[in-house]
C-alpha cells in the first residue's frame, strides 16, 4: 500500500524548502516520541520541521492502518450510503484521505484539529493535489478534550491515532459524543501496542453499551476473550518512497504499520449473529 500519488506529490513539494539534515533530526525525534507513547502529540511536533517529517514518515504508516480499517469497515456495511465524514483529531487530515479513497461518495468533509499549522498543511496538500472535496473541507481549529466538545452529525465518524493522546475521563466522553454524531458507522484507530489495544477494548466495551453494533473487527459482541498478557492487532505492509528511506536512514524499501481499531454501525449487519 502507499499514499495516493497526488498526496505524495503534494509532500514532495512542500519538504523542497527544507535540508535534508533538518527533516532526518526531526523525524528522528518523531519516532522516538512515537516509541514512548508521550501523552500528547502537542509535546512533541513543535516546529514546522516537525509536521513535515511526520507528513514524510508517520503519514504513510497512519494512512495505510486507517485505509486497512476502512476497508474492512466498507465490507460489512452492505451498501449503506455514506457522504460525509468527520475528521477527529484530524493532524494533515490523514484520515480523510484514506477515507475518501475507501469511499468515492464521500463529498462532504468535516475535520477537527488543534494545531493551527497542520491544519494549514493539510490544506496545502489538498490544494496542491487539486482534490476537491478534500479542498472544499470544513476544517476547525478544536480541542478533543473539551467538555463542551459539540459534533455536527455525520454519516462516518473517525478517530486516528488520536484519542490515546487525552486523558481517559476525556477520551471516554469523545466516544460517547462521537457516537451520538454517529449516522452510519464510527472506526477508532490506535497503535497495534499494548496500551494501544487496551485503549480500543475499553471503547468497544463502553459503545457495547451505549447501544453499538460492532462490524469489525470482532466476529460477535460477547466479552473481548483476549488475556491481558495478549492483545489483538493488525499489520498492514506500506511501500517507502525514496525521500522516506532517505530521512529515516532506512534499506528496505517497505515497513509494516501494526494498529488496533474497533468499527461499530448504528444498526446489525449480517456479518455478526
Amino acid at each position: 500500500m502507499r499514499l495516493p500519488q497526488n498526496l505524495a506529490f503534494a509532500i514532495s513539494q512542500e519538504v523542497e524548502r527544507v535540508g535534508q539534515k533538518e527533516l532526518s533530526q526531526a523525524a528522528t525525534d518523531l519516532s522516538d516520541a512515537y516509541r514512548s507513547q508521550r501523552p500528547s502529540g502537542k509535546h512533541y511536533i513543535l516546529t514546522d520541521v516537525h509536521r513535515l517529517a511526520y507528513a514524510v514518515t508517520r503519514m504513510p504508516a497512519t494512512y495505510a492502518a486507517v485505509r486497512s480499517a476502512l476497508g474492512q469497515t466498507l465490507s460489512t456495511l452492505e451498501g449503506r450510503e455514506v457522504n460525509s465524514a468527520l475528521d477527529l483529531g484530524a493532524g494533515p487530515g490523514t484520515a480523510s484521505w484514506a477515507a475518501l479513497d475507501t469511499f468515492p461518495s464521500l463529498n462532504a468533509f468535516t475535520l477537527l484539529e488543534q494545531d493551527k499549522d497542520l491544519i494549514e498543511l493539510g490544506q496545502s496538500f489538498a490544494q496542491t493535489a487539486q482534490v476537491a472535496p478534500l479542498e472544499s473541507a470544513n476544517w476547525q481549529c478544536s480541542d478533543l478534550t473539551s467538555a463542551g466538545l459539540d459534533l455536527s452529525d455525520h454519516d462516518l465518524i473517525v478517530c486516528s491515532y488520536a484519542i490515546g493522546e487525552i486523558g481517559n475521563a476525556a477520551a471516554s466522553r469523545l466516544v460517547e459524543t462521537a457516537w451520538a454524531a454517529t449516522r452510519v458507522a464510527l472506526v477508532i484507530i490506535e497503535p497495534g501496542t499494548v496500551p494501544g489495544f487496551n485503549r480500543i477494548r475499553s471503547y468497544r466495551d463502553q459503545l457495547i453499551s451505549l447501544g453499538a453494533h460492532i462490524i469489525a473487527p470482532c466476529p460477535h459482541a460477547d466479552a473481548c476473550p483476549m488475556p491481558d498478557h495478549d492483545w489483538c492487532h493488525f499489520s498492514q505492509r506500506l511501500d517507502r518512497t525514496s525521500l522516506h528511506r532517505q530521512i529515516k536512514s532506512g534499506s528496505l524499501g517497505h515497513e509494516d504499520e501494526k494498529f488496533s481499531y474497533i468499527a461499530v454501525s448504528k444498526t446489525p449487519t449480517a456479518s455478526l449473529p
